[in-house]
């Protein structure tokens, strides 16, 4: 069972590389988690790497001005490494087909320098998923017959953000994997770029032994740090990593409250999940 954890400074002496969600975890989508950001940082001046590992559909270095923008300091972290990488590098090997990109205008840095050809879905050869076009207002269901018209194609879909809920302060709003498992509830190809499928940990553990001139983690010396259950937790399960939970993020409501999550709840969550996490924290907090 796990418990509680008022600090992650007694912990930190076992890992030498985090990855850390981002979303959920540093920041609420508009404004930044200070003491998480103090965490971070206190673990690389004891040595340790961190990089952060978000289900965001974009380039790292798009990630970073992001933060940069919410004044996260580039010293909370080594690297970042992002679905939107892992799917760039599916759509570099894919330049002679032509794409089909569902998605808001702001993904688009995911094909930045990329010599892309893009198609409508009548003509395209693939589909790659990076959201809903208009988050705010739509859902899943708004695209039950583009997603029909893409499935009587037999188009692959790339999925560049597997979660399917976000938040965005305080509301919860609907991602690229809403998408991707309602397309393949419907028997639709679906190569899913982000937690918890392993090429983004792949990715993130070559940038970590790329930090450490080439000296590769142990995987016993890892800690995945995440707020959900389904891509963090159960992404570093599967991959042999120990794992913390952060309370605060996109379950808060389903234990309770942010303020006074249920422990017994919690359990009964990572039980039915098949996880068993190091330890729960409500937020970061060094």
């Amino acid at each position: 069972m796990a418990d509680f954890i008022e600090r992650f400074a007694p912990l930190a002496r076992d890992y030498d590389l985090l990855l850390c969600d981002v979303w959920g975890v540093v920041h609420n989508g508009l404004a930044a988690f200070p003491a998480a950001c103090e965490a971070l940082m206190r673990f690389r001046a004891g040595g340790g790497t961190a990089i952060l590992i978000t289900n965001a559909p974009r380039a790292g270095e798009a990630v970073a001005r992001i933060l940069d923008r919410m004044k996260i300091s580039r010293g909370v972290y080594d690297a970042i490494t992002s679905s939107g990488d892992v799917t760039r590098g599916i759509v570099k090997a894919r330049l002679r087909e032509s794409v089909f990109h569902l998605g808001p205008q702001r993904d688009l840095s995911i094909f930045a320098g990329l010599d892309v050809r893009f198609a409508p879905p009548e003509s395209a050869d693939y589909v790659v998923c990076s959201g809903l076009f208009d988050d705010t207002v739509e859902t899943p269901d708004s695209y039950r017959d583009l997603l029909a018209a893409l499935s009587a194609r037999s188009l692959c879909m790339v999925c560049a953000n597997p979660d399917i809920v976000v938040e965005r302060g305080d509301a919860l709003v609907y991602c690229a994997g809403a998408l991707a498992d309602a397309y393949a509830a419907r028997g639709g190809e679906v190569l899913y770029c982000g937690k918890p499928h392993a090429p983004i940990y792949d990715l993130a553990l070559a940038t970590a032994a790329a930090l450490r001139d080439g000296k590769a983690v142990s995987r016993q010396r890892v800690l995945a740090i995440g707020d959900s259950i389904r891509t963090d937790l159960k992404g570093a399960a599967a991959l042999g990593f120990d794992c913390m939970f952060i309370t605060s993020g996109i379950h808060a409501e389903e234990y309770g409250s942010r303020e006074a999550p249920d422990l017994a709840a919690l359990n009964a969550m990572f039980v039915a999940a098949g996880v068993r996490p190091r330890g729960v924290m409500r937020e970061l907090i060094w």
